[in-house]
């Protein structure tokens, strides 16, 4: 058997991580079939080129994120130069959060041109509450990146349309969820060979505006006081 460097067993075991934390979960996946689907001996192979499964869990999210970014960030410079041009009033909100949205959702649907794409935004559904928006903490994939710079951009939309901050956390969360969620059930579709209800190009303007109305739904009124919850 010729032996492979270090860089093509990381390679390999990325490569089958994505293939069962998609299949599997990422809850349910277990180390030694990723080993195996690697076509590895070593049963440390993932502990000895990752330190551990989270951290072979990390590195198939960062390539993922690094093609996402790749496309996100041309399209964020847009979004925000057409924002410096724009007035900060209410009635610009709207359109502005449905540049930014549409600049995530457009780079986010990029990975369903493809098997690797397809499985990675089905493990990355499953770990949306680990983002940092909550807290404003980013997860250390996310610190620095045009995704974590896009997600503040939308924040100080929702500032300006008047949301509270807990609000307006929380709905910010909940829309990444949202975007992940359809994204990956898309790319369930597009794996197991079953045709989608709807074309690309109309499920992909359909989740930007559903996502953008759901962040600017009116808030309760009055706003329920959080300390009393």
């Amino acid at each position: 058997m010729a032996r492979t460097s270090g860089p093509e067993t990381r390679e390999k075991l990325i490569r089958a991580a994505e293939e069962i934390f998609a299949a599997q979960g990422v809850d349910g996946a277990q180390t030694r079939d990723i080993v195996r689907r690697a076509g590895q001996s070593n049963p440390s192979a993932v502990q000895y080129h990752f330190g551990s499964r989270a951290g072979l869990l990390d590195a198939v999210m960062a390539g993922r994120l690094a093609r996402t970014e790749a496309a996100l960030a041309p399209l964020l410079e847009a979004a925000e130069a057409t924002a410096a041009l724009r007035e900060p009033l209410p009635e610009t909100t709207a359109p502005a959060l449905r540049e930014l949205i549409g600049a995530l959702v457009t780079a986010e649907a990029t990975e369903l041109r493809d098997d690797r794409g397809r499985r990675c935004l089905r493990i990355s559904a499953q770990l949306s509450h680990e983002s940092g928006v909550r807290t404003r903490i980013p997860h250390p994939t996310l610190a620095g990146t045009a995704c974590w710079r896009l997600i503040g951009r939308v924040e100080d939309a929702l500032t300006e349309a008047g949301l509270p901050e807990a609000l307006r956390l929380e709905r910010l969360d909940l829309a990444l969820t949202l975007i992940g969620a359809a994204l990956a059930d898309r790319a369930r579709h597009h794996l197991d060979g079953v045709a989608p209800l709807t074309g690309e190009e109309l499920f992909l303007a359909d989740l930007t505006g559903t996502t953008v109305a759901f962040l600017l739904a009116a808030a309760p009124s009055p706003a329920p006081d959080p300390r009393s919850s």
